[in-house]
């Protein structure tokens, strides 16, 4: 990977905390210049919530040009059984304000907007894609997707243009 060890990156990950070492490792990043954002499952649900604010914040306060969004190919999907913490009605409710409200609540439903999609290397790829086309990340920002194996630190990078990684 090519990236000026010196420049400021931020990186978007999953609560896991194995991640932020190895990706320092395999980039040759300095501890100092990375920056990071922890959000289960890297989701970006909504292009104006605060995980996008703090990645807009960083590109303009911290002269951030790389972002990578990065995701652990050996995760199991966890996912919150709804239905047993909420009742049914307001479950019923909140997907119709998901699949009716928009822009405020995308995603199709609670559910999706909660756990994502459960394949990570989708997650990915649609968090890239929020970053990329929002209206306040300047186009000379590079955003890219990794996915990373934590048995052997081995990445590969997420392309959010094809339907496979590359």
């Amino acid at each position: 990977m090519n990236i000026n060890k010196n420049k400021k990156v931020l990186v978007i990950t999953d609560v896991e905390q194995e991640l932020v070492p190895i990706l320092q490792k395999t980039t040759n990043i300095q501890p100092e210049n990375m920056l990071t954002i922890e959000s289960y499952g890297c989701i970006i649900s909504h292009p104006y919530g605060d995980i996008m604010r703090s990645v807009i914040m960083a590109i303009y306060e911290e002269n951030v040009e790389d972002i990578f969004v990065v995701g652990t190919k050996d995760r199991s999907h966890r996912s919150i059984n709804l239905p047993t913490q909420l009742e049914k009605d307001k479950i019923k409710t909140l997907d119709y304000l998901f699949k009716n409200s928009t822009p405020e609540l995308q995603g199709g439903t609670l559910d999706a907007w909660l756990n994502g999609s459960g394949n990570v290397s989708e997650n990915i790829k649609k968090s890239v894609e929020v970053i990329r086309h929002h209206a306040l990340v300047p186009l000379h920002v590079k955003v890219q997707g990794l996915m990373i194996d934590n048995n052997g630190g081995v990445f590969s990078i997420v392309d959010p243009s094809t339907s496979t990684m590359v």
